[in-house]
């Protein structure tokens, strides 16, 4: 293959997300291809150049509702006549960018954390509920699946998604679970002596044991879940992330019976030694794969997660927590109570299932074989 043979090309580039994680790993494991996005909003995290769609040079990359219509004619107008091999990262239309390239004859792979979710689950995504975007849904599923191709290659991030794909799509797609830097995360027996400056006040200040939430604090997080899951188990509770829905979950803490501690957006540093410290981690959204109960398990801490979603699969793989129905009382108590009692040896032993080298090793394996 030479140097300008492949092209692997992601949605649009955030400074925060953990597709952008997966596009990183994707260039990490073939170093010599050429890299694309819709637009760049970190130029700084990649690493190495990566090109620009024509949507960059519009007003439209700074609403990505508004743009969405216009996402897969930008995915039409890429060249790819120099490239043998084409990989996507797709959370949204670039899949489509694969499907032109097999009908074109080309080698066609997409990488898929989920078909788009305002588009194919507005059930689990706020964005596509309104009225708007439930009209503005229907042409765009139908050209959606149309600009699917057999030939392709798709790997799902999770069974769940596997299943999202052929329930939206009509094809089938193998499953690589994402990159988490497992071997990062062990190397440091206390994370705790890491933490330095203003957030060393912040950790002494915590209580030794607590129940930990953690992520952007928006609604379809379910951080009210952590503060559930705290008063039901007796245990203050410590939410470490920050967003809109802050002043609702102040609320929640302020009639909670036990102590409730916001310390706002932490480091990784931090927020390893979080996850260190808590009796248990509780994560409650449905996500299509989740990485954070991954993190939390191969530090040793057992989690509850909810029972729709990715999430549920790295628990089962692991042993290292339980799943319930957030909004199941009885089951969510009992799924808290048996997680925080799980010997935490098999999990912690065990994620390098999940570990970025594993992921490398398997996204060649399938590119090249």
């Amino acid at each position: 293959m030479t140097p300008q043979a492949m092209l692997v090309a992601h949605e649009w580039v955030a400074p925060t997300g953990g597709s952008e994680q997966v596009f990183e790993e994707l260039l990490a494991t073939f170093p010599e291809a050429d890299a694309l996005c819709l637009w760049n909003d970190a130029p700084t995290r990649i690493g190495r150049p990566v090109a620009e769609s024509r949507l960059a040079k519009t007003a439209l990359r700074r609403n990505k509702a508004l743009a969405l219509p216009f996402m897969p004619w930008a995915w039409s107008e890429v060249e790819l006549s120099s490239y043998e091999v084409v990989l996507t990262s797709s959370h949204a239309f670039s899949h489509q960018l694969a499907a032109r390239a097999a009908r074109e004859g080309r080698r066609a792979y997409s990488y898929v954390h989920t078909p788009a979710r305002y588009v194919w689950a507005p059930e689990v995504e706020q964005r596509g509920r309104g009225l708007m975007a439930r009209l503005g849904s229907v042409p765009l599923r139908r050209s959606d699946r149309r600009a699917t191709d057999e030939r392709v290659q798709y790997l799902a991030n999770s069974k769940y998604i596997a299943g999202r794909i052929e329930r939206s799509w009509g094809v089938s797609a193998a499953v690589v679970y994402p990159p988490v830097d497992v071997t990062l995360l062990q190397s440091v027996g206390s994370w705790s002596d890491r933490v330095r400056g203003p957030e060393t006040r912040v950790l002494e200040q915590l209580p030794q044991h607590f129940v930990l939430g953690a992520s952007r604090l928006v609604d379809y997080k379910r951080l009210d879940m952590a503060i559930r899951v705290g008063q039901q188990l007796d245990l203050p509770v410590v939410i470490a992330g920050d967003g809109p829905h802050r002043p609702h979950l102040e609320s929640l803490a302020t009639a909670a019976d036990v102590p409730v501690h916001f310390v706002g957006r932490v480091s990784d540093e931090l927020l390893y030694a979080l996850y260190q410290r808590a009796a248990l981690f509780a994560f409650m959204p449905v996500e299509d794969f989740g990485i954070m109960p991954v993190e939390a398990m191969a530090l040793g801490t057992p989690v509850v997660v909810n029972a729709e979603g990715g999430a549920a699969e790295s628990v089962s793989v692991l042993r290292g927590g339980f799943a319930a129905e957030p909004d199941d009382e009885v089951a969510l108590l009992s799924a808290a109570r048996r997680a925080i009692d799980v010997d935490m040896t098999y999990a912690r032993e065990g994620a390098g299932r999940f570990s970025t080298e594993r992921f490398r090793e398997e996204i060649a394996s399938w590119v090249q074989r």
